[in-house]
């Protein structure tokens, strides 16, 4: 028998629009996020994620951020730099009420400024949300 919580994190890499085979890389690690998540994660591309020095073409980004981390927009821009032209990057951020907690509005704010969109919000797990940013329609 499955856990719901079990059940969230099995299905939270297809919620992503996570792939087999995906390249996904992994900025912003710290000892406070969901190693569920990412373990669904890297169960579905059957690789680990790539750390931020990786040098690859980039399918996805996964930004862990918190309200501390310092200026998301510039963030953005480094993790936007090996993203593939169809490239997705999801920001995750701590759930209201909880430490780190980022305002909806940092991220809208910092989001068109470096030639992104916001397109959807999901919950990934009971402490992170994610906001899918793609490259901004030319």
């Amino acid at each position: 028998m499955v856990a719901a919580g079990d059940a969230e994190h099995n299905g939270v890499a297809e919620r992503l629009g996570i792939k087999p085979d995906m390249v996904v890389q992994e900025i912003g690690w710290d000892e406070d996020v969901d190693d569920d998540v990412r373990a669904a994660i890297e169960e579905q591309i059957g690789a680990e994620l790539l750390d931020e020095d990786a040098d690859e073409v980039i399918d996805v980004v996964l930004l862990w951020w918190r309200e501390d981390d310092g200026d998301l927009g510039d963030a953005l821009v480094d993790a936007r730099g090996p993203l593939d032209d169809n490239g997705v990057i999801w920001v995750f951020t701590p759930k209201t009420g909880q430490p780190g907690h980022v305002e909806p509005s940092d991220i809208a704010e910092a989001v068109p400024t470096v030639g992104l969109s916001l397109t959807s919000n999901v919950s990934i797990s009971p402490s992170w949300a994610g906001v899918r940013l793609v490259p901004r329609s030319k």
